[in-house]
């Protein structure tokens, strides 16, 4: 069953200098094995920030292997490792938002009037206009900052769900979610599972 999420997010100060840094008011979001709940095999929390022109997130990932090659913009990263964000205003559309461990980006509009996959039309030629993105690796745990600009989506989101992919030959593939869509195979576009953003 999938349960009602919500998770509030504070205001904070980014500093460019050091975009890794977490302000004190963030606390950490543990992501869930995406189909059916549980702790994944690799940890990944997530910190989520706001200000005036930018909402903030930061996920943190224990990565016991990289599984990243694509370099070209709008490649399909998630057959790869990646940390991704779907975020909706309203209604049945979304913006969907990936990122690698290589900084490689993909990023689209997602209209999906019934909210599932079947009937979803993927729209690849919207562009985070403003997109910021930070990636740093420290021994065997990952770090993927991304910064989305409120006037790329048209408004603050409402609604969102983020996840993360990890492949890997030896153990298996690993899909986690912040509100697991309770799928088998694993299926993030769930609408559903969709969590309520509060602004604090």
């Amino acid at each position: 069953m999938i349960r009602r999420a919500m998770l509030v997010i504070p205001r904070g100060e980014f500093f460019i200098e050091e975009p890794w840094a977490i302000p004190p008011e963030c606390r950490p979001v543990a992501l869930r094995r995406a189909t059916d709940g549980e702790a994944p095999r690799l940890s990944t929390n997530l910190f989520t920030y706001y200000d005036d022109e930018y909402l903030t997130l930061v996920f943190r990932a224990e990565d016991d292997g990289v599984v990243a090659t694509m370099y070209e913009h709008d490649a399909p990263l998630w057959q790869e490792d990646v940390v991704e964000a779907f975020l909706a205003l309203d209604g049945g559309t979304y913006y969907e938002l990936e990122v690698n461990p290589l900084g490689t980006t993909f990023d689209a509009r997602v209209d999906s009037p019934e909210g599932v996959r079947a009937s979803m039309r993927v729209d690849p030629s919207w562009t985070c206009q403003g997109l910021f993105v930070a990636i740093r690796r420290q021994g065997t745990m990952a770090e993927t900052v991304v910064r989305v600009p409120f006037a790329a989506l048209g408004g603050r989101p409402s609604r969102a769900n983020f996840f993360r992919v990890d492949r890997s030959k030896a153990h298996g593939d690993e899909y986690s979610a912040w509100n697991p869509t309770m799928k088998e195979p694993a299926d993030f576009h769930v609408v559903a599972a969709f969590g309520k953003l509060v602004f604090g």
